[in-house]
């Protein structure tokens, strides 16, 4: 009852996913895994090789790669329907890039997955340098008959780290496509503690995702991973990643710059705890959220407070 964030009906003073879902479709909902099958073309050689330094993808196949994406969605249902019984589905092509491929094998696949059973939409997860004109024409008149979420990867506004990271492609790059998808329910990915940003750095990229105004936005934490690139370049401390203490203090003050209703789809990252080397306290993502929780209400804040 003291919280003063408008979007919220629990202790949570920002936009959560849970709560723009329940609004929007009277109940809980869940992201359903799928694995489609996808490359990358940061991957293949179109815009580079071996992925971005942090990608663990290229080293290892998914647990769902080679089923059908029908026994997939069976099985990633089942398995959740433990924790979440009778939860609305979102199908979530997340594994790679969901976009890249012609538009014949793109409507094949979209198409399977929106004739789910109890599916209430899709969620495609994917990169600006693997978005044609004919593919996004296909995405609008998906989002004219049932509900989609577009998933853009971003990581960082800064060209530097885009490059230190093999990022494949430019800020510039990504604000061309997002003018032509912005009318889509945009959810843009951008990773906290990435190779030599500062603060200011993170927050910059904060303030211009104010400035898009994306209907989703996901906060990551970077984690390293063994058999990544970006593995080697921490062991020989080339570089530090953020303590809890300064992650909690970064996002929070993200959040404040952000427009309230901006919904947070995630706000940590967590690594495959087998083959994490750093940082040890994202392992337990609850407590990264509580952190963030206890950091708002202490300095009395929420998302959007200083937003213009």
């Amino acid at each position: 009852m003291n919280n003063p964030f408008p979007y919220s009906d629990s202790n949570k003073r920002y936009y959560t996913f849970d709560y723009m879902m329940r609004k929007r479709f009277g109940g809980k909902c869940v992201k359903i895994p799928i694995d489609a099958g996808f490359t990358c073309p940061n991957i293949d050689g179109k815009c580079g090789r071996g992925g971005c330094t942090y990608c663990t993808l290229p080293h290892r196949s998914g647990e769902m790669r080679g089923i059908d994406i029908e026994n997939q969605y069976a099985l990633q249902t089942e398995k959740l329907s433990s924790k979440w019984s009778g939860a609305l589905r979102l199908p979530y092509l997340q594994d790679y890039t969901n976009t890249y491929a012609d538009i014949n094998k793109l409507k094949k696949i979209y198409e399977t997955v929106l004739s789910l059973p109890e599916a209430i939409g899709i969620d495609i997860a994917t990169r600006v340098d693997a978005i044609d004109d004919e593919c996004i024409k296909y995405l609008k008149e998906i989002n004219e008959r049932t509900f989609l979420i577009l998933e853009l990867g971003l990581q960082t506004i800064h060209d530097s780290t885009a490059s230190l990271i093999n990022r494949g492609h430019s800020y510039e790059k990504f604000l061309e496509v997002y003018e032509k998808l912005k009318n889509l329910n945009i959810c843009i990915h951008i990773i906290n503690s990435l190779p030599y940003e500062s603060d200011e750095m993170m927050l910059a990229t904060a303030r211009e995702i104010a400035r898009l105004h994306p209907f989703m936005l996901k906060i990551h934490m970077l984690y390293i991973e063994e058999g990544t690139r970006i593995a080697d370049s921490y062991k020989n401390r080339d570089f530090e990643l953020l303590t809890l203490e300064e992650y909690t203090s970064v996002v929070c003050r993200q959040l404040e710059l952000l427009p309230p209703d901006i919904c947070i789809g995630r706000i940590t990252g967590d690594g495959q705890k087998a083959t994490l080397i750093a940082p040890d306290w994202s392992k337990k993502k609850f407590v990264v959220m509580n952190e963030i929780d206890k950091f708002l209400v202490k300095n009395n804040t929420y998302q959007g407070i200083l937003y213009k």
